[in-house]
């Protein structure tokens, strides 16, 4: 499973740790990932997705998972999340 957020593409990032010697080691900045279940309205269900706490924050300030979805780059989304959202799009259109 790797560790990079299904909705906004974030994955670990690099830098280095920074003694009080000055010394410098290099070191991996994971991030905050969530195994979160999110409802669709459109669709009646709701889906386990693995999710940055900023994206959930994010999801929660559009209105939800449709809406946010709705919005979202297809390049960023994972393809579990692609799949969701080209489901939803087309419950949309039917109704």
């Amino acid at each position: 499973m790797s560790r990079r957020c299904e909705l906004t593409g974030k994955g670990p990032m690099t830098g280095n740790n920074v003694s009080h010697a000055n010394n410098k080691t290099r070191r991996r900045f994971l991030p905050n990932l969530q195994d979160v279940s999110l409802q669709s309205e459109a669709l009646g269900r709701s889906f386990k997705l693995r999710v940055s706490s900023a994206a959930l924050r994010s999801v929660d300030h559009r209105g939800g998972l449709d809406a946010y979805l709705a919005r979202a780059k297809d390049d960023e989304l994972s393809a579990n999340a692609l799949q969701i959202k080209r489901e939803i799009a087309k419950a949309q259109t039917a109704a």
